[in-house]
């Protein structure tokens, strides 16, 4: 039986639905929304598979009820793992978002490491894995996601189990000399050995794990062909590929060219008030390259004159982990970044930097892409980044331009056709701006038709494919 054939189980931090509500008006259970949960919800169904996680509650509420509930009208199982609120705060807030996040984008500036966050995180992934052993067999194909349970994989080898086991990282893996710096670093590099594959997103992510394994672990075996890697590590084999995640091009497309979509744009830029509009749309998170980017936007409205009253930066930040004291002090800086700019150079009716605090349905998402005649896309670092991805598929005039962060794994696919620019150069970066700004038709033309090919191409669904095609 090969891999498409069999039972798919996902596994993940959060399952892909929402439980909201109270005991008094009683609790509904809603889809989630997101390209992994789109590309992978027909495999489940068609294989009769699960999807495991934590429900996104506290584990008062009767979740179990309600996901067996909705299950049942899914078409796929819902598979609960209850996490208290210490849980949360140690193992997700605490080793996952204080430790792995800042080392594994570059930013040691954020990281810290407390021995007892690391403690939870263990016993968290211990949980996961007790619940998956009970609901899996030898047959089914298991397919962990992310960095907030890197140690799945072991803990189910501590149980005996047999199964056939994928992981696969969503954001980007450090060189060893910033692994280095992480405590207990030979111990999380053999835990991840213990998958018989793990896919990352870009070429560099693989090599430097590669590269930490030969450093780290001297007693491992590795064989390295074009475009992968089988490490031997303890009687235990695995391949290492690199394979880009995206978007699913049809639905961005589709949505662009209906008349929701096109009224949305047409509004957002009347109420802005601005003849040329550049978009940066952010989770909240201090990898993103905010400040830097308001800074930037400074640096051209102070060295070209010519295009005050001209452009506007519409902003639109989505709330993310507000009870993290590193994420209030970015929306402080934020806010105090907008107040001193705006200050010093909103003339009557016109406004340099709009910003939005707030989460964005899909109609309006591709709305703001549309209206956009730049994208702003420039993070610090950043695994993949599928905002690049969404605004080249809501494109369809062809029209915009894309301004994509060197250090965005996007950059690797969307470079023919984006304007790459290191957002540590605040100059340079303006000066970019302006080159947008100042760019012919025929060559955003020109950029744009390349992107949107290979977008269109390199899909979510091919993603999916090249994974499991894998020869092991």
């Amino acid at each position: 039986m090969n891999d498409s054939e069999k039972r798919l189980v996902v596994v993940s931090n959060r399952l892909p639905v929402s439980i909201s509500g109270d005991e008094k008006i009683g609790y509904t259970v809603e889809p989630g929304a997101g390209g992994l949960i789109t590309a992978l919800k027909p495999i489940i169904k068609r294989t009769k598979g699960a999807w495991l996680g934590w429900p996104g509650c506290n584990i008062d509420v009767p979740f179990d009820k309600l996901l067996q509930e909705y299950s049942n009208k899914a078409s796929f199982s819902l598979l609960p793992v209850g996490l208290t609120e210490e849980d949360i705060a140690m193992y997700y807030r605490g080793f996952s978002n204080r430790s792995i996040w800042p080392l594994f984008h570059d930013l040691i500036g954020q990281f810290s490491f407390v021995l007892e966050e690391y403690e939870r995180y263990k016993v968290v992934n211990r949980k996961f894995a007790e619940t998956i052993a009970k609901n899996i067999t030898e047959n089914d194909n298991v397919w962990i996601h992310d960095y907030q349970l890197i140690f799945v994989g072991s803990e189910l080898r501590d149980l005996q189990i047999k199964t056939k086991l994928n992981f696969f990282l969503h954001i980007p893996f450090p060189s060893v000399d910033l692994l280095r710096r992480l405590p207990r670093n030979q111990t999380i590099i053999k835990r991840f050995l213990a998958y018989d594959h793990i896919g990352f997103q870009t070429a560099v992510d693989k090599r430097n794990f590669v590269s930490c394994v030969k450093w780290l672990i001297p007693e491992a075996r590795i064989i390295n062909k074009r475009t992968k890697s089988y490490i031997t590590y303890n009687d235990q084999k695995t391949v290492i590929g690199y394979y880009p995640i995206s978007i699913d091009f049809n639905e961005f497309n589709d949505v662009s060219k209906s008349k929701e979509a096109s009224d949305t744009a047409w509004y957002l830029k009347e109420n802005i008030n601005a003849k040329f509009l550049v978009l940066g749309l952010d989770r909240l998170d201090y990898t993103k390259g905010i400040p830097q980017r308001f800074l930037a936007f400074e640096k051209l409205l102070e060295k070209h004159e010519d295009v005050r009253g001209e452009i506007s930066l519409l902003q639109v930040v989505i709330p993310s982990r507000l009870n993290v004291p590193d994420y209030q002090n970015l929306r402080d800086e934020l806010e105090q970044l907008l107040g001193r700019i705006n200050g010093r150079f909103s003339t009557s009716g016109w406004v340099p930097i709009h910003y939005q605090f707030n989460t964005l349905d899909r109609v309006r998402l591709v709305g703001h892409y549309k209206a956009a005649d730049i994208a702003l896309v420039t993070p610090l670092r950043d695994g993949m980044n599928l905002v690049s991805k969404e605004y080249c598929a809501s494109s369809i005039d062809n029209k915009g331009v894309l301004m994509l962060s060197e250090f965005a794994g996007a950059a690797d696919q969307l470079g023919k056709g984006a304007i790459l620019c290191n957002p540590f150069d605040i100059d340079r970066t303006a000066e970019q701006i302006y080159e947008a700004f100042r760019m012919s038709d025929e060559e955003k033309e020109r950029r744009m038709r390349l992107m949107r090919s290979e977008v269109k191409k390199n899909n979510v669904d091919r993603w999916v494919r090249q994974f499991f095609e894998v020869n092991h």
